[in-house]
């Protein structure tokens, strides 16, 4: 008898201890608080037992409320040293890019020089200054092929689930392409044309306003904001442009000269550039980010993705200017009346082609990394070493390295290190940012 009482007693208990546990279960996984019936029917040991269950998972969430609000110094160790190296990175990246820009600079500055010395212009007895654009403007962009392996080989980043590609997206993506393939073809046909109308120092006194106009049109469409340092870089790139600039063997006879036609096309072209810059800003930051494959990273990718892109559609409208206009059936008679022969007149177009695309390679670069203030303030900085280099590699007639080249020569430190300056310490205000996090913790 008193056997089977304990035994019933026994089977009661591991009866009543095997609902508790199925109840604590089915509470955790939905995440909700039992109902007072369903304690008050376990009775006091168990409802206590459940209650205590109850305050430590409160408590745990209340210690990851408190961990993530004030992170443990291991955790701001790891984000400062984050930081660090990502300073680090983007500061090889946008050295890198600057490396780009000069040498393309210097490239086609020797190679466009080398072409029009020898292309017997001065022989002939024509106007020129329709001769071989649309060629030279294809050539701008048409290289864009050799891109393409570096393209694939740049690893994608990982996809982020939170980005969507949705049609409005692409499609204001296609747009975006369609729209800087137009304008790169539009300044690269006006800066062609606007060299070969007239003395090409008056083409670099017009063209030295396109830093204005990027002023201006980034700070009404990137909402760029500037600073002291930025205005004082902006204002020495004009002065180093003006007077720094290089000689142009391609410069017409005084029977051949339009100052007022080279005037608007230099502008035109000039707009053009400026324009061309403040939209691939804007979209490396308002759509390129926001797609699946990049997902809210900027990432080097994005610069060939983009070259490839603009300058496809930029060689086809140059393609069909050139068919439309019958300067394809030019091509024979300017390789035959190149001194060097075909072989060479060939080479040069090629090497130009290549150098053109690291130009821009790099100038993109800095659009991505900096600004597409940055890029243009680089782009026309190196105009006083490309006048150094064309100087040493060309015998052109009354041209040296003045000193007012000199002086700009200079001026290019001062102005590109007005730029540095401001870029350190918006990095330092960062770690700045992230010291005081770190002061807060602590205290």
């Amino acid at each position: 008898m008193e056997l089977d009482i304990v035994k019933a007693h026994f089977s009661s208990s591991i009866l009543i201890k095997s609902k508790i546990i199925l109840l604590y279960k089915i509470s955790k996984e939905s995440e909700t608080n039992l109902d007072f019936k369903t304690l008050q029917s376990l009775g006091p040991e168990k409802k206590k037992f459940m209650e205590m269950s109850e305050a430590s998972k409160q408590t745990t969430r209340h210690e990851e409320s408190e961990h993530l609000q004030n992170p443990e110094p291991d955790q701001i160790l790891s984000q400062r040293r984050s930081l660090i190296v990502t300073q680090r990175k983007w500061w090889l990246s946008v050295s890198l890019c600057l490396f780009l820009v000069v040498l393309g600079d210097s490239l086609v500055m020797l190679l466009l020089n080398f072409f029009y010395v020898q292309d017997n212009r001065e022989d002939s007895d024509q106007d020129l200054q329709y001769t071989g654009t649309w060629t030279q403007a294809l050539i701008q962009n048409a290289a864009f092929p050799i891109l393409i392996p570096l393209f694939f080989i740049f690893r994608s980043p990982k996809q982020n689930p939170e980005t969507n590609n949705t049609r409005f997206l692409s499609f204001r993506i296609l747009f975006l392409y369609m729209s800087l393939g137009v304008l790169v073809a539009a300044h690269s046909k006006l800066f062609a044309l606007g060299k070969l109308y007239a003395n090409y120092g008056v083409f670099t006194l017009i063209a030295a306003i396109q830093l204005i106009f990027m002023a201006i049109f980034t700070a009404i469409i990137n909402r760029f904001k500037f600073n002291r340092w930025i205005i004082i870089s902006i204002l020495l790139t004009i002065v180093i442009y003006v007077f720094g600039s290089p000689e142009f063997g391609g410069e017409p006879d005084e029977n051949e000269e339009f100052y007022n036609i080279q005037a608007w096309l230099t502008f035109a072209g000039s707009v053009a550039f400026a324009l061309s810059l403040c939209f691939f800003q804007l979209g490396f930051e308002k759509l390129l980010v926001k797609t699946k494959r990049y997902g809210n990273k900027k990432m080097f990718r994005m610069v060939l993705e983009m070259q490839i892109c603009v300058s496809f559609v930029a060689s086809v409208v140059c393609l069909v200017g050139l068919i439309a206009s019958g300067e394809y059936k030019e091509l024979k008679g300017d390789s035959q009346r190149f001194k060097k022969g075909d072989t060479y007149y060939v080479l040069s177009l090629v090497g130009l082609a290549l150098s053109w695309q690291v130009w821009a390679v790099g100038l993109i670069g800095l659009v991505l990394h900096v600004s597409g203030v940055f890029g243009d303030v680089v782009h026309m900085c190196t105009s006083p070493l490309v006048a150094l280099i064309v100087v040493l590699a060309f015998d052109f007639m009354d041209d040296d390295f003045s000193w007012p080249r000199i002086g700009a020569l200079i001026g290019t430190t001062l102005a590109l290190g007005s730029y540095f300056y401001s870029m350190h310490k918006k990095n330092k205000k960062e770690m700045m940012e992230l010291d005081r996090r770190e002061n807060s913790v602590e205290v």
